[in-house]
């Protein structure tokens, strides 16, 4: 049985969020931190070996939350690049495992996290969630997949290894994944906030 002990914490925050227009996506505020630190937040108790952070121009400050932090400097490569550098960290570390997450995902809890270890029993192991339809990040996997992710090209990332994986299922809440403005919006109003600058007390008295 994999544990977070031997695993990797690799969180990717270097996409270029061409959907969202103009900005830092990740920097942008929701409730009382920036959007990419509620993840951060959720999984910070979870004793990992290591946590890496895959980023590119961003002002947030990732080193200060105990991550070490790798530079994609060709986003153009997609998403599986990112993962490549996070995943070639971990294997010079000695990981059993990679945990891959996606910096804007702000609801993941950490016991999801533990639910997709009570499935991860191989080395060649991959878990990942799914909202009862389709499967995505976050996702676990085994070192005997290493190689595979590293080899991985394009904006796909490791689309086909996770549909051929282990799912854990668990609210479509749970896995929002903030593209859009719109989905920022959306996110702010189920929390009764009406902007990012105001209280949920202030949005409710308005």
């Amino acid at each position: 049985m994999l544990t977070p002990e031997q695993t990797v914490l690799v969180l990717l925050a270097a996409g270029r969020s061409r959907r969202f227009n103009d900005g830092d996506k990740l920097a942008e505020r929701f409730l009382d931190k920036p959007l990419a630190f509620h993840v951060v937040t959720a999984l910070e108790a979870i004793p990992f070996m290591a946590r890496v952070a895959v980023v590119s121009g961003t002002s947030l400050d990732f080193a200060g939350r105990g991550y070490r932090v790798v530079e994609n400097p060709d986003l153009s490569l997609g998403q599986a690049r990112s993962l490549c550098h996070g995943v070639t960290v971990a294997k010079a570390m000695g990981a059993e495992a990679v945990l891959v997450a996606l910096a804007d995902m702000p609801r993941v809890t950490a016991g999801h996290i533990y639910r997709m270890f009570d499935r991860a029993d191989a080395p060649d192991i991959v878990v990942a969630s799914s909202d009862g339809v389709q499967p995505m990040p976050p996702a676990l996997f085994g070192k005997d997949r290493f190689d595979e992710l590293m080899a991985l090209e394009g904006d796909q990332g490791a689309r086909n290894l996770v549909r051929g994986g282990r799912h854990v299922v668990t609210t479509p809440a749970e896995l929002v994944d903030i593209d859009t403005q719109d989905d920022l919006r959306e996110l702010r109003e189920l929390y009764g906030i009406a902007s990012d600058a105001e209280p949920p007390q202030a949005a409710a008295q308005s």
